[in-house]
C-alpha cells in the first residue's frame, strides 16, 4: 500500500469546512434566542417556574410526536429520573452499551443500579440484538417472571439502548428482546433529536426516551435535557419528581416523597424554544454536511464516512470516519494533526467497561466496541459549516 500522508487528512476536511478553526459541534444562534431571553429576563421568571418551560415542552412534544415531554436540567438527570420512574431498584442490573458516553452508565450508578455492559453492532454502533440475545441466554435465567443474572444472583431489569452519534440502533429488535425478558426500555436518544426509524422518532419505542440539550447537541438550551413518553401516568410522575415532589398548594411547602431539583429553568427553556424553532433546518444542514464529507473522502485512503442505515433517517449529529485496519496505528496522529490545524476532531469514547469505576462490572464480550474505539474519528460537525462553506 502506498504511504499515506497525514496532512492529506486535514486537506480533505478543509475541502468541506473551508478555512479557519472549526469546533467539533458548535451551537448556532441565528433565530429568536436573544428575543426570548430578553423577554424571560424582563419577566423576572428565570428559574424553574415560567411560561417558557411549558412552551418548550409543548413544542418538543410536537416535534418528536410524543404525547408528553418533561424538561429537566440535563440529559444525565433525565436518564436518572427515567430509571427511577420506570421502577428500577437499587441493586438491579441495567444493560447498557459498552460504547457510549459515560452518562449512560453514571445515571444507572447514581440511582444505585449496576451497569451491565453489552457489545454494539458493527453497522449501527448501537446495541447488537444478536449478541444481546446470545449473552442473555448464556448468563440469564427467568425466575418467577424476572430475569436473573446466574453469575451474580442479581435481577436484570432494564435495557438502555443508545443511538450513537444520532444514528438509530436496531431498536425494534431490541424492544422485542426486552419484551421477551421482561425488561423496561429507556432509550438514550440524547444525540438523536430528529432521527427516525420509519416514521417514528427515536426515543418513542421504549417506555421513556431521553434527549440531551447540551451545548454541543443539534439544538441547545445552554444545558438541559428532556424526557419524552406516551404514558400519561409516567409523565405526571416525572414532572412531580423533578420538582422536588412538592405537593400543589397555594402557600404550604410540603413534599410527599423524595424528589429531585431537576426542573429545567425558564431561562434555559427560552433558549431551547428558539433553537427548536429552527431544528429542522439545522438537521438538514447536518445531513448535507455528511454528503460533502462523503464526497471529499471518496476514493481516498482514510476509510469510510459513517452513513445512516437504509431503514432509518439520521440527524447526522456528529460526522465520523472509520479508518481501515492499516491506519489504526495512525489514529492519534491524524487527530493531533487536525487539532494542530484548528480542526477539532476526537475518537469515540473509551469503552465504558475499561473505565476505572466500571472495570469490575458485569459485561458481555465487547469486541466490536473495542474495534470501533480504535479506528473511528469524529470530524467537525457544526450545523453552520454548510452555510459557511457555500
Amino acid at each position: 500500500m502506498a504511504r499515506v500522508d497525514v496532512r492529506d487528512f486535514v486537506g480533505f476536511i478543509r475541502e468541506v469546512t473551508g478555512s479557519g478553526p472549526k469546533g467539533l459541534h458548535e451551537p448556532v444562534f441565528s433565530g429568536n434566542e436573544k428575543t426570548y431571553l430578553n423577554d424571560c429576563i424582563d419577566s423576572g421568571y428565570v428559574s424553574s417556574v415560567g411560561p417558557y418551560v411549558d412552551a418548550f415542552e409543548e413544542a418538543l412534544r410536537g416535534f418528536v410526536g410524543s404525547k408528553f415531554a418533561v424538561a429537566v436540567v440535563n440529559g444525565t438527570a433525565a436518564l436518572h429520573l427515567s430509571l427511577i420512574a420506570a421502577g428500577i431498584k437499587p441493586g438491579d442490573e441495567v444493560l447498557v452499551p459498552a460504547l457510549s458516553f459515560v452518562a449512560t452508565a453514571n445515571a444507572v450508578s447514581q440511582m444505585g443500579g449496576i451497569p451491565h455492559f453489552v457489545d454494539v453492532d458493527e453497522s449501527t454502533w448501537g446495541v447488537n440484538p444478536t449478541e444481546l440475545r446470545f449473552h442473555l441466554e448464556l448468563i440469564g435465567q427467568m425466575r418467577n417472571g424476572q430475569l436473573i443474572n446466574k453469575l451474580t444472583g442479581r435481577p436484570i431489569t432494564a435495557l438502555v439502548p443508545m443511538h450513537t452519534l444520532g444514528h438509530p440502533a436496531e431498536i425494534e429488535s431490541l424492544i422485542a428482546i426486552a419484551a421477551e425478558y421482561q425488561l423496561a426500555v429507556i432509550e438514550d436518544a440524547a444525540e438523536s433529536l430528529g432521527s427516525f426509524v420509519g416514521n417514528r422518532h427515536t426515543g418513542l419505542f421504549g417506555r421513556l426516551g431521553v434527549i440531551s440539550l447540551n451545548g454541543n447537541k443539534t439544538i441547545t438550551a445552554g444545558g438541559g435535557g428532556a424526557i419524552v413518553t406516551d404514558d400519561e401516568a409516567l409523565a405526571h410522575q416525572l414532572k412531580h419528581l423533578s420538582t422536588t415532589a412538592r405537593q400543589p398548594h397555594r402557600f404550604e411547602i410540603s413534599h410527599d416523597t423524595i424528589g429531585f431539583n431537576y426542573r429545567m429553568p425558564n431561562v434555559n427553556a427560552a433558549l431551547g424554544l428558539a433553537q427548536l424553532e429552527k431544528a429542522t433546518n439545522l438537521i438538514e444542514c447536518q445531513r448535507s454536511l455528511f454528503s460533502l464529507y462523503e464526497r471529499a473522502f471518496d476514493g481516498g485512503s482514510f476509510g469510510v464516512v459513517r452513513r445512516e442505515p437504509d431503514w432509518a433517517r439520521s440527524n447526522y449529529w456528529l460526522q465520523a470516519i472509520t479508518l481501515p485496519d492499516t491506519l489504526i496505528d495512525k489514529r492519534d496522529e491524524l487527530i493531533e494533526t487536525a487539532i494542530a490545524s484548528g480542526l477539532q476532531c476526537r475518537p469515540l469514547w473509551v469503552p465504558l467497561n475499561r473505565l476505572g469505576p466500571y472495570k469490575a462490572n458485569p459485561r458481555s464480550r465487547t469486541r466490536v466496541a473495542e474495534s470501533l474505539y480504535s479506528r473511528v474519528i469524529c470530524l467537525p460537525s457544526s450545523s453552520d459549516i454548510v452555510r459557511r462553506a457555500t
